[in-house]
């Protein structure tokens, strides 16, 4: 395989959809990516991102019907999806804090069985939001593509903490893969960090991004793909969109071997 083909779902949604709709739209988009060898969709797209009130009412199990229609559509277009993330509720106890949500991404193969599913470490909200409604992940996850490379897996938020980037690469990650659903308001600070964790890991990014508005919170869109170096490789617009690239496999290592910056690490 000389080359990875990507496509990214930079989906647009409002508070119109019911979960229904919107898993019915998203899964017909996946199906019409047959061709590409992964798919990656945005964070918390049926439940909605920012739509806080709603989400222990639209909370699922990863068995639930959302993860099953993503399982569906991955077997039909012949991809690797990462669906995004749900808010899981998985029945049984708690967690630590007393909390019975997740934001939990998923990840299904081409038969369409679930591979994959990391919980986010970096909860965002402050005192409100996902601290005070959800319980933090706890685990790094890394997933193998279809071209051999490692993919650390993140969400959003996470996208701030760069040690969690560090110690991906540690486990061997060359990808980051990350689903969002950044707001317009600091969407400036999603371009720069996307180019930032691909610089100083050496790595690319491939990145998902959420567009339109729901819950009064307008998403910033600007879903992208970064090479090791920081080049651009391919960005959306701040509408829905279907970014497609094609991402030369021996990219990563050409660039370390290239510049061996990460051979000179201290700490």
């Amino acid at each position: 395989m000389d080359v990875l083909k990507v496509a990214l779902i930079q989906l647009a949604y409002d508070d119109s959809e019911t979960v229904e709709e919107r898993t019915t739209r998203v899964v017909d988009l996946v199906r019409q990516q047959r061709g590409h060898d992964l798919v990656v969709l945005p964070e918390l797209w049926p439940m909605g991102g920012f739509d806080y009130r709603a989400w222990s009412d639209k909370a699922q199990t990863t068995s639930g019907s959302v993860v099953q229609a993503l399982g569906a559509a991955a077997r039909d277009a012949g991809v690797l999806l990462h669906g995004g993330s749900i808010v899981e509720r998985p029945g049984g106890a708690p967690g630590p804090e007393g909390k019975d949500l997740w934001n939990t991404s998923v990840v299904l193969d081409s038969s369409g069985e679930l591979v994959a599913t990391y919980r986010k470490i970096h909860r965002f909200g402050f005192a409100g939001g996902e601290p005070a409604l959800m319980e933090a992940g706890a685990d790094l996850v890394s997933i193998e593509l279809p071209d051999g490379s490692m993919a650390g897996l993140s969400t959003c938020y996470d996208l701030r903490f760069p040690e969690l980037y560090r110690a991906q690469i540690d486990q061997g990650a060359t990808v980051f893969v990350i689903p969002a659903a950044w707001p317009m308001a600091r969407v400036d600070h999603w371009r720069l960090l996307l180019r930032a964790r691909a610089v100083e890991d050496q790595a690319v990014v491939i990145a998902c991004n959420t567009a339109g508005t729901h819950a009064r919170a307008e998403m910033g869109g600007h879903s992208a793909v970064i090479g090791p170096g920081g080049e651009v490789l391919a960005e959306a617009g701040e509408g829905e969109e279907v970014l497609s690239v094609d991402l030369p496999t021996d990219l990563v290592q050409a660039a370390r071997e290239g510049f061996p910056v990460l051979a000179d690490r201290r700490l």
